[in-house]
């Protein structure tokens, strides 16, 4: 029977469509294979066999997570290119704050009408992430659900596993008062704080978004879709240095709830606003919101992506080895005594201080 007259096609369900998604995205997630794969695309389930060589104490860590409402964004400027690379990175930042390295990720897909190219704009991307991440695109799902979504609309996840030693687990026991924070610069708002962004920039300040904004150098949509950055490449081999303690991925809570994570139950956090470039766009959306300042430091990133801790008597060589990588690193605080909060010195002077000037 042809797809024309299929029951299922009338229903809104085009099973042909995803036979062409299918294809058009094999090489992709070909490309990601290793000898640790051991099916292929179509199977029910990912087979994965690990190499353990090296690792006296292997642990599994497991996470999952989406792009939340930067679809809107990409589905508004018809650019699927960079939401894939995304998801992957944002789910490698958040095992790597653990010390573990990616093994393979998956993802899942659903849409209200499936559109082949669309998916293989998605799934590239995730491609090309995961191969900068030596990781295994190990499988997914595709799921056409017409109703559940409005027209053109549709949701992303991903889910990555990793490996660690159990001694090289982070944060390390050792994580004390004094020790440093330092701070690694985002690409952009990464994938957080979009639904604010949105309605400050787009929706009520409509503003184009093939304009950049004061002080930026790329039109205004271009800075919203940048990339998230993953800090795997800079980050893999101080994983095995003595100086480094802990690590926290900023993201949705920024600096203030998500350095908390990482302490121990006696310590707290100074950080000093003031002490790392905030990129202008965040500016904009603050002062063009009114968003107070306090909100802000927990909405968005403000321009870092990933805190540090160091020892405090081992800044130099932590300092040495993130230069090597080709990395800038902020020095922003350090770690105190106190009930596992962050207390912020200069936030307002940093937020405005380009309104002033």
């Amino acid at each position: 029977m042809s797809s024309e007259n299929s029951a299922y096609r009338r229903a809104g369900v085009d099973i042909d469509a995803q036979d062409e998604a299918i294809a058009r995205i094999r090489a992709h997630v070909a490309s990601t294979r290793s000898a640790a794969v051991l099916g292929d695309v179509g199977c029910f389930g990912g087979l994965f066999r690990p190499e353990l060589v090296g690792v006296r104490d292997p642990v599994l860590v497991a996470s999952t997570d989406g792009v939340g409402t930067k679809l809107k964004l990409a589905i508004r400027m018809g650019d699927y290119t960079t939401i894939g690379e995304d998801l992957v990175n944002h789910c490698i930042n958040d095992i790597l704050v653990q010390g573990a390295l990616p093994l393979f990720f998956l993802d899942y897909i659903s849409l209200a009408k499936l559109d082949p190219a669309m998916v293989e704009s998605l799934i590239s991307g995730m491609a090309a992430a995961c191969r900068a991440g030596g990781c295994a695109l190990l499988g997914g799902e595709l799921a056409e659900m017409p109703g559940l979504y409005r027209s053109g609309d549709f949701d992303l996840a991903g889910f990555i596993v990793g490996l660690v030693d159990r001694g090289a687990v982070l944060p390390k026991a050792s994580l004390q008062a004094g020790d440093v924070v330092y701070g690694l610069a985002s690409s952009g708002l990464h994938t957080n704080g979009y639904s604010l962004a949105i309605r400050v920039l787009l929706e009520d300040g409509g503003l184009s978004l093939e304009e950049p904004l004061q002080g930026m150098t790329v039109p205004l949509g271009r800075a919203l879709l940048a990339v998230h950055k993953s800090y795997l490449t800079p980050l893999r081999p101080l994983l095995v240095q003595p100086c480094l303690k802990g690590l926290a991925h900023i993201t949705g809570g920024g600096l203030v709830d998500n350095l908390p994570r990482i302490l121990p139950p006696a310590c707290g956090v100074r950080i000093q606003a003031g002490s790392w470039p905030i990129p202008p766009l965040f500016g904009h959306i603050v002062r063009r919101g009114g968003i107070a300042v306090g909100e802000a430091f927990r909405v968005f990133n403000l321009g870092i992506g990933m805190a540090v801790v160091v020892d405090a008597a081992r800044t130099d060589a932590f300092e040495t080895a993130i230069r090597e990588a080709g990395e800038t690193a902020y020095r922003i605080g350090e770690i105190v005594a106190g009930d596992r909060r962050v207390q912020l010195e200069g936030a307002e002077a940093a937020l405005f201080e380009e309104e002033r000037s």
